[in-house]
């Protein structure tokens, strides 16, 4: 018998660049699904998996890597977690639990699947052939996990009644687009699929060695590979990537668009067009200034750049001019016509133009801005946001400076228009009044919603991303702006200034690696039924994606597909369930910024049990956290719901005691299980933090935090939820500790990671040694920046020290400060009914810049929990509503 090892099949190779790296080739495709381009309801979701987690937990949700040895170099995500943990001096203690049993803009919104998945009927392998034994393609373990996908527990329970437990819930983090280092294996062909549901071989699947057919693991129906699994032993299987590895990579190069042909690096960067808001004060200009500089300085020389300034008219740079600066100005009080459009277009203009050869003109027209001259208040100021974006588009939708021959050369990737807002768009196109008294305002802001939304889609179309980055102290009505991020698949951050955060946003939201044309197809055991997924999408139309027999699928369309991102997905057993496995297949279809087509397969298999104490001890609960963290979000649209859910936290905590605990001898009290006992102290954090507390100043602040939230990574997401806490030791270590006020000594330094916000705390007999505190705080500051160096949205990092604290509180100035402080977040945010001639009285009351004023032991007690500050918060509610 021949023993040699079979060569490698065709199609495959031992050494491919990263999927997103890949170049583009014009090859032939399959077809591409068609995607339709209105909005369905929206419907709501980074880097190592090893993110720092809380000291309370005792298991990690990590998965190992199951590659195989084809596999590929994948290049460092960026802008998703944390790089590593700091040095810790002592062992990790664990956190005692705070307590038992006790417990604007459009939001996104969940989908239910309409139909229930069609039981698939028993495998039948009387084929025609001789009846051969079905082979495992790999020797495969209880449970195989995937790095793309956190499940909330690693194993299922059989009895539909004992898993279907709301409280607790069963679900998954899936972040289809995260890279992790090494990446799984490339294959560069097409994939199989089963001609019944459409799912794809996997290392799961069995084999008919003789014959090469594969049973689904799906639907359990027999499938031809064409004669391509045909092997003499089933360790030969090993030599197909799909066959012995749960993530694959399946990619086809080249290009679909119409018209497109191969160019050279500098026309294959996607462009970044800045539309600055021209109406600033001269402060907020000086911080502009400075943060357009360096971000322009830090862009790679072969990009393209585009700039937009917006007032009144909008005025669109000409880079053709050589060192001078000029524009053509058009209107903004309404969209622009299509002949001002064709003549930019088809001018002689170039508005958009490698940097290379356009950085000291871009540095001239940004030097060239000027403060606002007008006798107006920020709120009042005629600003055509929405006119200069839709130019934009049009400018990048060409041909403008890339027509030759008559061949339009487009760029591949998502292009990026990164707005710099200092207010709310009230001229032209989407605009509202500055007043909310307006008597029209209601009506007036729902048409505005439904342009902006209207002109997001469009530059999705046209593989547009829009990232909107407001600053200052102006409302800039959140809910308008939020639709024309939302649909194109960028994002709205909110900053207190157009400073230093405000810059590495501006560099980080450019530098972001994105997808296009995106679908996630979710694909279970006929046992297991999807109920709900959060997300950055939609819910995919019928004629976005392949269709099969009796194709069970939840299919989602995706606006981008980035590293930063994750689904959230709800599921529940339709039944008891007799096997003893569950089966989760997960595939991704989208163009990389090179325009190759990529399908990313990720199967996961997971052991069904009887016991509940055995799935108790697999459940991961940092994954439940955050699930039910984004479940429960995803209601609160508002203050008031907000405080309802809260009342639903505690209602859930006491459920799963009820359920799952251990009655005390002799007393009718429960025991909450020792397998969840860090569970209640993660949702301790949610219910009195930035995302369902009082702790932020305004709704619209907190509508955006929570839009983040539910759309963010597990990494980023478990931060905004329970924060880190590490403090400094002597020789310049870290250790973590709970995040609990007793962690707050007087001797110590010690910094708390929020996720969006990272607070630096110096004790007092600590600063009143200069040196030593000087040593402290720079130690601190460097694990700050290093903790949040590749972080989208990049936080605050903001420090204090408790004698000046102390020292307001004894003058009776904090509270003072601390009310005017949520005033100006209603100024900074606005919300649709805050601006106006209350947005006006607010800004004269304003004494202090936010930098200057004691208000830190706010964001302390998010989760340091200082009794006092309760008071305060109350203090600060009854004066606020006296004053509304």
């Amino acid at each position: 018998m021949d023993t040699s090892q079979t060569p490698p099949p065709p199609g495959y190779t031992t050494a491919l660049p990263s999927t997103s790296m890949m170049t583009a080739i014009p090859d032939n495709k399959l077809n591409q699904p068609q995607f339709s381009s209105p909005l369905a309801a929206r419907f709501s979701p980074q880097k190592s998996l090893q993110d720092h987690r809380p000291l309370s937990s005792s298991r990690s949700p990590g998965a190992r890597n199951t590659g195989g040895s084809i596999s590929s170099g994948s290049s460092p995500g960026q802008f998703s977690t944390p790089p590593g943990p700091p040095i810790f001096s002592s062992p990790l203690r664990p956190a005692a639990v705070p307590f038992q049993t006790s417990p604007a803009s459009p939001q996104p919104v969940a989908f239910s699947s309409g139909s229930t998945l069609p039981t698939s009927s028993p495998p039948n392998f009387t084929n025609g052939t001789p009846q051969l034994p079905l082979q495992h393609t790999s020797g495969v373990e209880e449970s195989v996990e995937s790095p793309y996908v956190l499940f909330s527990a690693h194993k299922v329970l059989k009895r539909k009644k004992q898993a279907n437990i709301s409280s607790l819930g069963f679900g998954a983090l899936v972040s289809p687009g995260k890279e992790v280092t090494p990446g799984p294996p490339v294959v560069q062909r097409d994939s199989h699929r089963c001609w019944n549901c459409g799912a794809y071989p996997n290392l799961f699947s069995e084999v008919l060695i003789g014959s090469g057919q594969w049973q689904c693991v799906i639907c359990k129906k027999l499938n031809t590979s064409d004669g391509e699994y045909i092997a003499a032993r089933k360790d030969d299987l090993r030599h197909w990537p799909e066959l012995s590895n749960s993530v694959i990579d399946y990619v086809q190069s080249g290009n679909r668009r119409p018209l497109y042909v191969p160019v050279s690096d500098s026309r294959m960067s996607a462009p970044v067009f800045l539309v600055i808001d021209e109406c600033l004060d001269e402060a907020h200009l000086r911080h502009l200034q400075g943060s357009l500089h360096a971000f322009v300085d830090s862009l790679p020389q072969n990009i393209r750049i585009g700039i937009i300034t917006y007032g009144r008219t909008v005025s669109i740079y000409d880079f053709s001019e050589g060192s001078m600066a000029s524009a053509d100005v058009l209107p903004g009080g309404n969209s622009p016509s299509g002949e001002s459009l064709k003549t930019l277009i088809y001018g002689t203009g170039i508005y958009l133009s490698p940097l290379h050869a356009s950085l000291p003109v871009a540095h001239t027209i940004f030097s060239s801005l000027r403060p606002y001259r007008l006798n107006l208040p920020e709120a009042y100021r005629d600003r055509c946001l929405a006119a200069a974006v839709e130019v934009a588009i049009s400018i990048i939708q060409g041909p403008s400076a890339d027509m030759s021959r008559g061949i339009i050369k487009r760029p591949g990737g998502n292009s990026r228009i990164l707005a710099c807002v200092g207010g709310p768009n009230t001229c032209g196109p989407g605009s509202v009044p500055s007043l909310s008294s307006h008597p029209n305002y209601p009506y007036m802001e729902k048409t505005a919603m439904k342009w902006m939304e209207h002109l997001g889609e469009e530059a999705h179309r046209n593989n547009i991303i829009v990232d909107i980055l407001c600053a200052g102290t102006c409302p800039v009505k959140v809910p308008v702006l939020q639709p024309l991020a939302k649909s194109s698949g960028g994002v709205l951050l909110l900053h207190d200034d157009f400073g230093e955060a405000f810059g590495v946003n501006l560099q980080r939201a450019s530098m972001r690696a994105a997808g296009s044309h995106g679908l996630f197809e979710i694909r279970c055991s006929d046992d297991i039924l999807v109920t709900q997924v959060i997300g950055p999408g939609e819910e995919a139309p019928a004629d976005a994606h392949e269709t099969f027999k009796n194709d069970s699928s939840f299919c989602i369309q995706m606006h981008s597909v980035e590293e930063t991102q994750s689904f959230s997905l709800s599921m529940e057993t339709k039944g008891d369930i007799k096997n003893n496995f569950v089966y989760f297949q997960f595939a991704v279809r989208y163009w990389n910024v090179y325009q190759a087509d990529i399908s990313r397969v990720i199967t996961v298999r997971l052991p069904t049990v009887d016991s509940v104490s055995q799935y108790l001890r697999s459940i991961q609960e940092d994954v439940v956290a955050v699930l039910i963290a984004k479940r429960t979000l995803l209601h609160a649209k508002s203050a008031a719901n907000a405080i309802d859910m809260r009342i639903t936290v505690d209602e859930r905590v006491k459920d799963i005691a009820s359920r799952f605990g251990i009655q005390l001898p002799k007393s009718k009290l429960l025991r909450f299980p020792k397998e969840l006992s860090t569970l209640p102290e993660i949702l301790f954090h949610l219910r009195r933090g930035p995302l369902l507390g009082s702790i932020v100043g305004h709704e619209d602040e907190r509508s955006v935090l929570r839009n983040l939230f539910l759309n963010a990574s597990y990494e980023l997401s478990l931060r905004m939820l329970s924060p880190r806490c590490l403090m400094h030791r002597e020789g310049g270590t870290f250790e973590e500790l709970p995040s609990y006020d007793l962690t707050m000594q007087s001797n110590a330094a010690v910094v708390l990671d929020h996720g969006t916000d990272i607070f630096i705390w110096m004790g007092n007999e600590l600063t009143a040694e200069e040196g030593k505190s000087a040593s402290a705080l720079a130690a601190c500051r460097t694990l700050a920046e290093e903790l949040s160096e590749q972080r989208f949205p990049a936080p605050r990092i903001l420090s204090f020290k408790v004698r000046s604290v102390e020292k307001s509180l004894q003058n009776g100035i904090f509270k003072k400060n601390f009310c005017e402080e949520e005033e100006g977040n209603d100024r900074r945010t606005g919300g649709g009914r805050s601006g106006g001639a209350q947005g006006k009285k607010k800004k004269r009351r304003i004494c202090a810049p936010r930098s200057h004023q004691p208000s830190m032991p706010n964001h302390c007690r998010r989760s340091f929990g200082g009794g006092r500050s309760g008071n305060v918060a109350r203090e600060k509610k009854r004066r606020t509503g006296e004053e509304e």
